[in-house]
């Protein structure tokens, strides 16, 4: 198995690179930055101001065999009937994509924290790529795969899975 993060748009390299060691720490398997897309213009929606969550999924087309990938974006996402999302998967395409807009500290108008944001990155990321194998959302809060309705379920939750999901992902 290996997983392939790709920025949507324009994300540090530095970002890119903690990501991906924290993500390779969880799931034990090789993790590689790839170029992804440059030019997002397609799926804004200025009414919303928003970009379209599922249309930058579908442009990431399918993982090959024994992968999964991820776009990393730093725009704020939605999909139709929700305000915004922190991230969307496709487990047919073995694809999820994660914003990183609303993770950050400045989002909500306080003081920048760079280990707190990477932190809620990382486990936005392993939640979607928990449903790219097949995970459902889990009853346990402290779960990763816990659904995150705010940027408070995500920081109560941990960065891992718990005991009734990790056996359930087959790398």
């Amino acid at each position: 198995m290996k997983i392939t993060l790709k920025p949507l748009g324009n994300i540090a390299d530095e970002i890119m690179e903690e990501l991906k060691d924290r993500v390779g720490g969880i799931f034990h398997c090789p993790v590689e930055i790839q170029a992804g897309l440059g030019d997002l213009t397609q799926v804004y929606d200025p009414q919303r101001k928003q970009y379209l969550s599922s249309a930058l999924l579908a442009a990431l087309g399918k993982a090959g065999r024994d992968e999964r990938v991820v776009g990393i974006a730093d725009v704020d996402l939605y999909v139709p009937r929700l305000n915004f999302v922190f991230g969307e998967a496709n487990i047919a395409s073995g694809t999820a994509i994660v914003s990183l807009y609303r993770l950050r500290q400045e989002y909500y108008g306080l003081a920048p924290d760079e280990a707190l944001f990477l932190e809620r990155a990382a486990k936005e990321i392993v939640h979607e790529l928990g449903h790219t194998f097949g995970l459902g959302h889990c009853p346990n809060n402290r779960c990763v795969m816990h659904f995150s309705n705010s940027l408070a379920d995500t920081d109560l939750k941990e960065a891992h899975f718990c005991s009734m999901c990790r056996p359930k992902i087959i790398l």
